[in-house]
């Protein structure tokens, strides 16, 4: 589909930011600062078993823990501490609550705007584009967000699943966005880094589905999904002589 449409949905979190990016490298990163309260324990052993351990929990997570993150990866480490303790290392329970807490903090230092995201927008908004920012996520933290990185006067449309009570992969969640904008499925692209939230789900509803892979790592073996489209950056969907 060359044809630019009537609106996108553009989901924020890793299409736009940074956040929730690469969460084993900020793991890591987080459990080295700590590394003088493991003892015999490595910081590397314990970042694995923190990832195993968020691996398992979102696996099973309903979707109200996308709006307690603090709360859940504090029992995210915790249950690494009791795993890492069936081995015979006992790690102090005070310091899962510390290194969940550090981890959170980390993300917000580390968190940045995508190179030319800004620019992309704007220009796609001055095409007559209509936006919409869909987003998942607690109210005041993804709200600091559009404040924090300026988003807010380049959509059309700002839809947070904590401040609207429902979110993506939801079919009302794409839904109320297409209507808040005033379009059809067959008017708007969705765009986003999540392949059921924003491929699969968007594609039952006859939306163009657009997944970002900002890092070129293609689709995960053995992946069903058939995104309309692939791209690393929002600069790609401006038409050439935009760009």
């Amino acid at each position: 589909m060359n044809q630019l449409p009537r609106a996108m949905l553009i989901d924020m979190d890793a299409t736009i930011l940074s956040a929730y990016d690469r969460p084993e490298i900020a793991w890591k990163h987080v459990a080295a600062e700590f590394k003088g309260g493991f003892g015999p324990v490595s910081s590397e052993r314990v970042a694995v078993a923190v990832l195993i351990s968020a691996r398992s929990f979102w696996s099973a997570a309903g979707a109200e823990w996308r709006l307690k993150l603090e709360e859940a990866r504090r029992i995210v480490v915790r249950d690494a501490f009791a795993a890492l303790a069936t081995t015979g290392h006992r790690l102090p329970a005070e310091l899962a609550t510390r290194i969940a807490d550090r981890f959170t903090a980390y993300r917000e230092e580390e968190m940045f705007i995508f190179p030319g995201a800004h620019d992309a927008i704007d220009a796609l908004r001055a095409l007559g584009i209509k936006l919409a920012l869909v987003t998942n996520g607690a109210a005041d933290s993804q709200r600091a967000k559009v404040e924090r990185f300026e988003l807010a006067h380049r959509f059309h449309h700002i839809q947070i699943e904590g401040e609207h009570g429902f979110g993506k992969p939801e079919e009302r969640a794409y839904l109320h966005a297409m209507d808040a904008l005033g379009v059809t499925a067959a008017d708007t692209w969705m765009i986003g880094d999540n392949l059921e939230w924003e491929v699969v789900v968007p594609q039952k509803l006859g939306i163009y589905a657009i997944w970002m892979d900002v890092h070129g790592e293609g689709l995960p073996p053995g992946s069903t999904v058939k995104p309309d489209r692939i791209i690393r950056s929002l600069a790609e969907l401006l038409p050439a002589a935009d760009k």
